[in-house]
């Protein structure tokens, strides 16, 4: 086996300390190389794993958070739908109380106009016959200066002309 060996050209001691020499290097770069580059290696797939999971879950959770909102939109959107309901509801209350209010008021000051209406009338009367009092008072005194015999319509007309413009003695 020698000669086989040596007649490709290798020598068996030569070979055998590059053997030595090689798997020294391979157990040095096995134990400070290749594991700690296989420990980052795995590491880091650890890391992406565990990155893929979280956005993996946080996905699912932004989409229970979106369902979320949309059902508390829609619960906004029906509250501020109900208020405003109810407040167009409390507004026609409101003018229809107003409405109530001026036409009550409006009838008030009707009430008050006729009253007032019906005082000036009646002052108005009370004066004319006060005046009217007045009048024939003074219009009997002229006619019963005159004599009795003589009084007609003419005289009596003539005794109220002169009432009327002052002339009364």
């Amino acid at each position: 086996m020698n000669s086989f060996i040596s007649q490709f050209g290798i020598d068996w001691k030569l070979f055998l300390s590059q053997l030595v020499n090689f798997i020294i290097i391979l157990a040095v770069l096995t134990f400070f190389v290749y594991k700690p580059v296989l420990k980052t290696l795995k590491d880091r797939n650890k890391k992406i794993k565990e990155g893929l999971d979280k956005a993996e879950e946080a996905g699912v959770r932004l989409k229970e958070v979106d369902v979320i909102g949309k059902a508390k939109i829609k619960e906004a959107e029906t509250a501020s739908i109900n208020i405003i309901k109810a407040t167009e509801n409390k507004a026609k209350l409101l003018e229809q109380e107003l409405q109530k209010k001026s036409e009550e008021n409006q009838l008030k000051l009707q009430k008050e106009i006729q009253e007032n209406y019906k005082k000036q009338q009646q002052q108005a009367n009370d004066l004319v016959m006060k005046h009217a009092v007045e009048l024939v008072k003074k219009t009997i005194i002229k006619t019963v200066e005159l004599k009795p015999e003589a009084v007609d319509e003419a005289l009596i007309k003539k005794a109220v002309e002169n009432v009327k413009n002052g002339e009364a003695k």
